[in-house]
């Protein structure tokens, strides 16, 4: 799920700020860590994530698309583009494949994506 920040509902328009709220962007528990990646284009961790639960990434996110332009595949056969400026919710079952240079930030539950980053690490031998 993405939504660029024009599509944003405006909670708050005065002069010299405006806010945007959007309610019910999926659901998070636990504790969570903030990620930074920079991605090149052409990376694709669908290799990486052979093995785990349907061959994919468990771990739900939450972000911001810097710059770039993604795409991500959900087992269920949905497809979405981020791209620069989009906020996005990705739960648990995708994949991530860059089609331009990207700088991604992300909010994942710390355990679940640990999970994850640590298997992908073992897959690369670097573990």
């Amino acid at each position: 799920m993405r939504i660029s920040k024009e599509q944003i509902p405006v909670k708050l328009d005065v002069p010299g700020a405006r806010a945007r709220q959007l309610s019910n962007f999926g659901d998070a528990s636990g504790t969570l860590g903030a990620e930074y990646f920079s991605l090149g284009t052409g990376t694709d961790i669908a290799p990486l994530l052979q093995g785990l639960q349907d061959d994919a990434c468990q771990a739900p996110h939450w972000g911001y698309v810097i710059s770039g332009d993604l795409v991500v595949t959900y087992t269920d056969g949905t497809v979405d583009r981020c791209v620069g400026g989009d906020v996005f919710h990705w739960p648990p079952g995708h994949s991530v494949r860059v089609e331009h240079d990207a700088e991604v930030v992300l909010f994942s539950p710390q355990h679940e994506h640990l999970a994850v980053m640590d298997h992908m690490a073992g897959v690369l031998g670097i573990a």
